[in-house]
C-alpha cells in the first residue's frame, strides 16, 4: 500500500460502521459536507504499519443505485475518489441485506474486506456464520467484530493490505446487455462494469461519468440493439443476486437457541400493536417528562447552578475581580446582567449542559434499544394526514437534539414536497433538546395541566400547518418503507460513545456561541439599543401578547439561539417576574419562533435564502397570532 491510497467505509444503516470507523480513526475524524450536497461525511486518518493513511466514512446506505441522496453521495466517492481498498461493514444478523450491497461493490472490481459486525448480538441470539466457508466463497478477507466492546477490531487494520477483488461470479440473466455497453466501455473509463449496469437501471446521474464521444457511441451503436424494460431489468437483477445470496446463507448461516431471546421479540412486535404501543408511547414520553423536565431540569439544574455557581463559583470571580480592581465596564462585562460568566457560562453550563447531557443519555437508549424504528411505523399514519410517512419521526428525534443536525437530516425523505413540510415543521415547532428540557423544568414547577397545554398547542400547531402544506405543496408523498432491527438491551459503552461526541460537539459548536450572542447583548445594552428594540416591540409584546417587556430580550436571544432564550424565560420565572399564563404563553411563542440563527442557516445554505425569509416571515407571523389567541384561551383556564 502507499501513502495516498483511500480507504472507504461502506455498509448499510445501523450495522456499526461509524463506530468502528470512529476507533480505528479516533481523533483525527473530521466531518464535513460532501462537495455539492448536503450529506456529511467523516474523514480520518488510519495507522497501518507505522503509516498514515486516508479513510473515509460513507452516509447509511442499502444500495447503490441512486434513490436518495445519501446512495448519490457513496456511489459518486466510489466513482470520483477511487478507493483502493473497500471495507463493507455487515451486520452479522442480517447478512442477507448485506450480500446485496456487497455484489453491487463487486461490480466496481475494487478490493473488499468484509467486517462482521455485532458478533455479540448474533451470538446472543444464536445466530452462527461460517466464516471460513464464507471466506472461501467470496475469495475476500472476513472478519467478526463487536465494535461496541471493541472485539475484532485489530484485525481489521491487519486484513486492510490483503484486500482483494472478488472472484464469485453471479451468472445474470442480463449479462450479454450489459457486456455490450461494458465491451465499448473497457479500457476507456474505469468501473466500466458497475456503469454499464446502472445505465441500463435506469441510473441517469451515471451518464455523466462517460464521455461523451463513448456516449454518443454507445446511443448508436448498443441501446439500439438492447430492447429492455428498466423495472423487468432490475427486477431480474435483484432476482439473480437474491439466488446466489440464499444459496451462500444456506451454506454458511445456522440458527439454534430460537428460544432464547424469545421474550425481547415479543415486546418488540408489542412496540408495534396500536394499542399496547401507543400506551408504550405514552410511558416513554412520560419517563421522558420525569428524567429530564423533572428531574435533570429541575433537581440537578437547581443544585449545579445554586450550590455550584451561585454560592461557590460566582463569590470566588467577583472576588477575583475586586481584588485586581477591574474597572467598572470590564467587571459588568464578565459578571453583570450580561455577563460573560453570569449569562454565558452560566447558562451553557449550569443549565444547558446537564439537560442536554440527559437528553441525549434518554435518547442513546431509545436509539440503541431498537425502538426508534418501531416509532416510525406506530406514527406513520398520523404522519401520513400531513402528507408524510413515518420517517419523518427519525428527523424530528433528532431536532429534539439539534435542528441543524435535524435540517440536514430531511434528506430521508425522498420527495421535495415531504422535505419541505418536514423542513417548515421543524423551524415551527420542534424545540431542540436544551431548550424542551429548560421548558419542562418552567413548566412542571407550574402542574401538569401547563405541560399538556403547551404540548396541545403544539401538536395543533404541527397537525394544522402540516395539514394546510400538504394541500398546499404540489407533489406526491411516499409511503413508508423501514427495516425494523431486533429489540436488544442498550449497549452502555455505545451509549457513552455518542454521549462523547454529542457533547464535544456542544462544547466546540454551542458554547462559543453563547459568548458571542452575550457579548452582542451586553454591547446592544450599552448602546441602549436593546431599550429601544423594547419600546418598538412594546405593542406586540406587551399589548398583545400581555407579557412583561423585559421578555423582549429574551425572544431576540432565541433567535441567536432557541436554548439561549428559553433558559431566559427560566431565570424570569424564578425570579417571579412572570405569572404562571404568561410562562406557559411565553413558552408556545418561543417554541414556536423562528428557529435559531444557526438553523437559519443551515435552512439558506439547503433551501436558498428565498424559502429561508418566506420561512421566517410565515413562523414569526404565526408564534405572534398564536401567542395572542392563546392569551385570549387562558383567561378562562385556571393554572
Amino acid at each position: 500500500m502507499s501513502n495516498n491510497k483511500l480507504i472507504a467505509f461502506v455498509g448499510n444503516p445501523n450495522v456499526g460502521k461509524s463506530v468502528i470507523f470512529n476507533k480505528l480513526t479516533g481523533q483525527y475524524s473530521v466531518v464535513s459536507n460532501y462537495s455539492g450536497t448536503s450529506v456529511d461525511v467523516t474523514r480520518g486518518i488510519i495507522k497501518i504499519d507505522g503509516m498514515d493513511y486516508q479513510a473515509v466514512d460513507t452516509p447509511g446506505i442499502y444500495s447503490l443505485m441512486p434513490l436518495s441522496e445519501d446512495e448519490h453521495v457513496t456511489r459518486d466517492l466510489i466513482i470520483r475518489e477511487k478507493p483502493s481498498v473497500i471495507v463493507q461493514v455487515c451486520d452479522i444478523k442480517n447478512i442477507e441485506r448485506s450480500l446485496h450491497l456487497f455484489f453491487e461493490l463487486a461490480l466496481f472490481k475494487i478490493p473488499i474486506i468484509l467486517v462482521l459486525n455485532m458478533y455479540d448480538e448474533a451470538t446472543n441470539s444464536g445466530i452462527r456464520i461460517n466464516k471460513p466457508l464464507l471466506e472461501k466463497i467470496l475469495q475476500v478477507p472476513v472478519i467478526v467484530t463487536a465494535a461496541t466492546l471493541g472485539y475484532g477490531l485489530e484485525k481489521i487494520i491487519k486484513k486492510i493490505p490483503l484486500a482483494k477483488i472478488t472472484t464469485f461470479d453471479i451468472s445474470y440473466t442480463n449479462s450479454n446487455d450489459v457486456n455490450c455497453i461494458d465491451n465499448f466501455l473497457k479500457d476507456k473509463v474505469l468501473h466500466s462494469r458497475a456503469i454499464a449496469t446502472y445505465l441500463l437501471s435506469g441510473d441517469k446521474g451515471i451518464e455523466n461519468y462517460i464521455p461523451d464521444n463513448l456516449k454518443e457511441f454507445i446511443n448508436d451503436n448498443c441501446l439500439p440493439n438492447i430492447k429492455i424494460n428498466r423495472n423487468r431489468f432490475n427486477s431480474q437483477l435483484f432476482n439473480d443476486r437474491n439466488l446466489a445470496i440464499k444459496r451462500i446463507v444456506e451454506k454458511t448461516k445456522t440458527v439454534k437457541n430460537k428460544d432464547k431471546f424469545k421474550f425481547l421479540e415479543l415486546i418488540g412486535n408489542l412496540t408495534l400493536n396500536p394499542f399496547i404501543g401507543s400506551i408504550v408511547l405514552l410511558f416513554v414520553i412520560y419517563i421522558m417528562y420525569e428524567f429530564i423536565g423533572v428531574f435533570v431540569a429541575g433537581t440537578v439544574v437547581d443544585y449545579i447552578q445554586t450550590v455550584i455557581f451561585k454560592d461557590f463559583l460566582n463569590p470566588i470571580i467577583i472576588n477575583i475581580l475586586d481584588y485586581f480592581k477591574a474597572y467598572p465596564i470590564v467587571k459588568d462585562f464578565i459578571v453583570g446582567e450580561y455577563g460573560l460568566w453570569t449569562v454565558a457560562i452560566t447558562y451553557s453550563f449550569a443549565i444547558i449542559f446537564p439537560i442536554i447531557t440527559g437528553f441525549f443519555l434518554f435518547l442513546g437508549i431509545l436509539e440503541d434499544s431498537g425502538y426508534l424504528p418501531r416509532l416510525s411505523v406506530m406514527l406513520d399514519r398520523l404522519f401520513s394526514f400531513i402528507g408524510l410517512n413515518g420517517k419523518a419521526v427519525l428527523p424530528m428525534i433528532l431536532g429534539l437534539g439539534c435542528g441543524t443536525m435535524a435540517v440536514l437530516s430531511t434528506r430521508v425523505l425522498e420527495t421535495k414536497k415531504e422535505r419541505l413540510i418536514l423542513l417548515v415543521l421543524l423551524s415551527l415547532a420542534i424545540p431542540c433538546s436544551a431548550q424542551l428540557g429548560v421548558i419542562l423544568a418552567m413548566l412542571s414547577a407550574i402542574s401538569y395541566k401547563a405541560t399538556i397545554i403547551w404540548f396541545t398547542c403544539l401538536l395543533v400547531s404541527v397537525l394544522g400547518v402540516g395539514k394546510i402544506l400538504s394541500f398546499y405543496i404540489k407533489g406526491e408523498s411516499n409511503n413508508l418503507i423501514i427495516e425494523l432491527p431486533n429489540i436488544r438491551i442498550p449497549s452502555i459503552l455505545n451509549i457513552l460513545s455518542k454521549i462523547k461526541m454529542h457533547l464535544q460537539w456542544y462544547l466546540k459548536e454551542v458554547v462559543p456561541l453563547f459568548i458571542i450572542a452575550t457579548t452582542g447583548l451586553f454591547f446592544i445594552d450599552k448602546i441602549h439599543l436593546l431599550n429601544k428594540l423594547e419600546i418598538i416591540l412594546s405593542p406586540v409584546i406587551v399589548n398583545f401578547l400581555g407579557l412583561p417587556i423585559e421578555t423582549t430580550s429574551t425572544f431576540i436571544m432565541g433567535f441567536l439561539r432557541r436554548d439561549y432564550g428559553a433558559s431566559g424565560i427560566f431565570v424570569m420565572a424564578q425570579h417571579g417576574l412572570l405569572t404562571n399564563a404568561q410562562v406557559v404563553i411565553t413558552a408556545v411563542v418561543i417554541t414556536l419562533f423562528v428557529p435559531c440563527i444557526a438553523q437559519s442557516l443551515i435552512v439558506i445554505k439547503e433551501y436558498g435564502i428565498k424559502t429561508a425569509t418566506l420561512i421566517f416571515i410565515v413562523i414569526t407571523a404565526y408564534a405572534v397570532l398564536f401567542g395572542g389567541f392563546l392569551r385570549f384561551v387562558l383567561k378562562f383556564v385556571n393554572i
